[in-house]
């Protein structure tokens, strides 16, 4: 046996001798120079790996991603400023002493907002450092009446089944989204609803353009910090889309407030404390006795509020 392999060897390597100097009496039938795989080793070849297909590259994001499909964006929206604090006005008859969500808005915020160049300090107002972010918007849709969830919010808000606890608590207050007017692009958080409208949601959730034909058909209000980082006065067009928390790069929007989980260093950026306030308001629900009630149908009112005491829709105040 050990004789019959040395003769095989000793074969092999001549006509590998014979092939490197290019004799006649090599031919196709002839054992080959290299081995094209570990299962057919030939002695005196040269084992060389079959070619395969790259491996599908792997993206591990360094930064906050700056293109995302899953939120188009809303393109030439007409955009208005409104402030905390803000009293009614002949374009904005609806106060902002308190928003949509909070009737204590004002004193939460820390004071009032305002919007003249000589009281702020750069991206917040210069009398007192606020209590909450800075730069926030409005948008015309409210996902809660006071008879609790509207069935549209079920229907046409993204996140609704994620963040959804219980009829009545929206799921709309601290969403983020981004503001583009040219080559800037700025960040804030949903504290109020308006401008004008609150069931808007073909709009704000749809392809649909803004209903308000007030103020030049406005669709998004603005704080005046965003409007100072964006560069404008009192209106402007821009776009703007929904973004989730790990798109928000770093800027001034990071820096302030106890509902800003950036500012507030909350764990995985707020999901954490999000499961908290759930859990507290299980524990007060269950020591009160409480029922809730389920979303209502879709063939039940959405809004039964009386048109005169309707929810709070914030409007621009220009000129």
């Amino acid at each position: 046996m050990v004789a019959a392999q040395n003769m095989q060897a000793a074969v092999s390597g001549t006509r590998l001798a014979e092939a490197l100097v290019g004799t006649e009496e090599s031919d196709s039938k002839e054992l080959p120079l290299i081995s094209t795989g570990s299962q057919h080793l030939v002695p005196g070849a040269l084992p060389v790996a079959r070619p395969s297909s790259s491996l599908p590259r792997v993206f591990a994001p360094t930064r906050p991603r700056t293109t995302y499909t899953r939120f188009p964006w809303k393109r030439n929206i007409v955009t208005t400023v409104f402030w905390v604090g803000e009293t009614p006005t002949r374009n904005n008859p609806t106060p902002n002493t308190v928003s949509a969500w909070d009737m204590n808005w004002t004193a939460n915020y820390g004071g009032f907002d305002t919007p003249k160049v000589s009281g702020r300090d750069g991206y917040r107002p210069k009398d007192f450092i606020p209590r909450q972010n800075p730069f926030y918007f409005a948008l015309p849709y409210n996902d809660i009446t006071r008879t609790g969830t509207k069935a549209s919010a079920r229907a046409m808000i993204p996140w609704f089944k994620k963040k959804f606890y219980r009829s009545g608590r929206t799921v709309l207050k601290g969403r983020w989204i981004a503001i583009r007017k040219g080559d800037q692009v700025c960040y804030a958080q949903w504290e109020d609803v308006g401008p004008f409208e609150t069931d808007n949601y073909e709009y704000v959730f749809g392809d649909a353009r803004p209903r308000t034909k007030g103020n030049g058909g406005a669709g998004l209000d603005v704080s005046p910090a965003v409007k100072d980082y964006l560069g404008f006065s009192t209106r402007a067009i821009c776009d703007w889309r929904f973004v989730d928390l790990d798109e928000v790069p770093d800027g001034p929007w990071k820096t302030w407030g106890s509902n800003n989980p950036f500012a507030t260093n909350s764990p995985e950026v707020g999901s954490s404390s999000d499961s908290i306030v759930k859990v507290r308001e299980l524990r007060d629900r269950i020591a009160a006795g409480e029922v809730e009630t389920d979303l209502p149908t879709d063939t039940e009112e959405e809004d039964q509020t009386p048109e005169g005491d309707s929810p709070k829709a914030s409007a621009d105040s220009v000129e």
